[in-house]
């Protein structure tokens, strides 16, 4: 089944979870452990949403969140890059999302964090189904 997702993305926005190769796994294992050790976000937050919970207004998770997309390219200076988080898309995904993304475009909140938080939020209420976080 394809996810569509957070920070899948370091330098994918979506993939098939299952289908990861052996570096991109590592790679999103990593982006992973140093986010949450630089956050302190508790991990279970994101299994959480993962099995299907909306994404909860935590600061840690936020920033988690944040410092997931900066790492992997798709924010910067509190602005989302939607057109390079589509353009890291397949095609079938990106047939699927890429106007539910640009419609959400960057939701700016107080702070980078809460930016990167809120348009999550957005992506996560376009397609909840497919949604998730690494």
């Amino acid at each position: 089944m394809e996810k569509f997702g957070v920070a899948a993305i370091l330098a994918l926005v979506a993939m098939q979870a299952c289908a990861l190769d052996d570096e991109m796994a590592e790679l999103a294992k990593m982006l992973r452990e140093n986010c949450a050790e630089e956050t302190g976000v508790d991990l279970g937050l994101v299994d959480k949403v993962n099995a299907g919970a909306d994404l909860m207004p935590d600061g840690k998770l936020k920033c988690y969140i944040k410092c997931i997309m900066e790492t992997a390219g798709m924010m910067s200076e509190g602005t989302i890059d939607v057109e390079a988080v589509i353009a890291l898309l397949p095609d079938d995904m990106r047939k699927k999302n890429e106007n539910s993304l640009r419609g959400c475009g960057t939701k700016k909140g107080a702070d980078d964090c809460d930016t990167a938080f809120l348009t999550q939020v957005c992506w996560q209420k376009a397609n909840k189904a497919d949604y998730f976080l690494i």
